[in-house]
């Protein structure tokens, strides 16, 4: 029986599940790895090295964003094709994503290398940093190329019907880099150097890892000569924008949350801030994970015209993210001071500050879940507009007045209820919306 067979006919709950839990380990495993740098080099080679590489941090973020929108945008066309039983369009449509990205990516690359210095510098670099941004974002962007090739390779893999594949590619990574970096920084002394290579290498084989999909029977992944059509170019960036909305507006939310502790409760607030960001971010991926669960199965399904199981995957991937957001936000509320004691080194107060802010951001956990499931579900039936509204609603239209406004009229502790305020009016919107506009979910 083929992939696509197995697709149409599977129960959706086996179905879901078979997708979702290789997806959530993943996105979790590529959150996590984006941290195993600093924690190596901080106790490896230094504070300094540390802010240096902290400061280059934010290149993984856009390569991250570009493979995620050329990636998303195209796995979706090629998933409904293969639903339709095009094949022959399916694999235009990943030669096209793969060659775009390729493009763009290097483009980039060669222009961030060009201008190494004022980039490392316009990131928050000075003279004291900027050697360590230069030795670590050298070799990151000179390989960074196949960062960017492994995330398309899983999302595509993902949408080829082999989500284990996926998921084994990024635990490769994962795995690999905590051994190199080990290796590297600890045992040869190569100091950032040792980190950046750590990084590279084990990308390159978690990629190498990806392409054993190749030779699967069963895979439709194929590349085309005969593939370019500035439509499809036109088609894979507008259904891909709500996940590049999505990396992008990470970075802005930190920055102004940043700001706004700053001001009222100083250096602190930013502190305790930190702590429960690095929670978020992995949380974050997370449910990030269980929309890229959904999105394989429901583009399929909804080429092939099943729109009852295309309604009632929705309705699973809402009872899913919803369950997943009480356990947090219950988690948080009952032990929030164990969750905080993760980070040992900060002070009782900023700890305890943290701890409190937790508990009330979290409640934000609710809501989130059924937001990014919405969205990944509009982008996945190519109704891109109503995706990327939910995408900006909840990241700046509702975020920002709701950061600005809240601290001045309840004070400081408010600045906490930002997230949750602007999931939730987010959540009741899509609700809204979906009641008086019913046939948005099932045509």
């Amino acid at each position: 029986m083929t992939t696509m067979n197995l697709i149409e006919t599977r129960p959706l709950k086996p179905l879901f599940l078979s997708y979702l839990f290789p997806a959530m380990i993943g996105m979790l495993l590529m959150s996590v790895n984006i941290l195993v740098d600093g924690i190596f080099v901080s106790h490896g080679v230094g504070p300094t090295a540390l802010a240096g590489v902290n400061i280059a941090v934010p290149i993984f973020s856009i390569l991250l964003s570009i493979s995620l929108w050329i990636g998303m945008g195209g796995a979706t066309l090629y998933s409904i094709a293969l639903g339709r039983h095009n094949k022959e369009r399916a694999h235009k449509i990943f030669t096209l994503s793969f060659v775009t990205m390729l493009i763009v990516v290097v483009i980039l690359i060669i222009t961030l290398l060009l201008n190494l210095q004022d980039i490392a510098y316009i990131f928050g670099a000075n003279d004291s940093t900027y050697p360590y941004v230069k030795e670590y974002l050298f070799i990151i962007l000179l390989f960074g190329v196949f960062y960017t090739i492994e995330n398309l390779l899983s999302i595509f893999i993902r949408n080829d019907g082999n989500p284990k594949l996926a998921m084994t590619g990024l635990i490769t990574t994962s795995v690999l880099n905590i051994v190199l970096n080990y290796l590297f920084i600890f045992v040869l002394d190569y100091g950032v150097t040792g980190c950046a290579l750590a990084t590279v290498i084990s990308t390159m084989i978690g990629a190498a890892v990806l392409c054993f999909h190749f030779f699967r029977k069963q895979s439709e992944l194929k590349f085309v000569r005969k593939f370019f059509n500035w439509s499809d170019v036109k088609s894979v960036f507008a259904i891909g924008l709500p996940s590049f909305i999505v990396e992008a507006s990470v970075a802005v939310i930190v920055i102004l949350y940043n700001v706004t502790f700053l001001y009222y409760l100083g250096d602190n607030g930013v502190t305790a801030y930190a702590m429960v960001n690095y929670i978020h971010t992995v949380l974050l991926m997370m449910f990030y994970g269980i929309g890229m669960a959904l999105q394989p199965i429901v583009s399929y399904h909804y080429g092939a015209r099943l729109m009852k199981r295309v309604t009632a995957l929705l309705k699973i991937g809402i009872v899913t993210a919803l369950a997943f957001g009480f356990i947090i936000a219950v988690a948080a509320i009952l032990f929030p001071s164990q969750m905080m004691a993760v980070f040992g080194d900060s002070t009782m107060d900023v700890r305890q500050m943290a701890s409190q802010g937790f508990v009330y951001f979290a409640i934000g956990y609710i809501f989130l879940g059924i937001n990014m499931v919405f969205a990944e579900f509009f982008q996945s039936i190519e109704k891109t507009r109503l995706a990327t509204w939910i995408m900006l609603l909840r990241s700046i239209v509702l975020f920002v007045p709701a950061l600005i406004v809240l601290p001045i009229i309840f004070g400081a502790q408010a600045i906490w209820w930002t997230f949750p305020v602007a999931e939730s009016i987010t959540a009741l919107l899509i609700f809204y919306y979906v009641k008086k506009n019913p046939k948005v979910i099932s045509t």
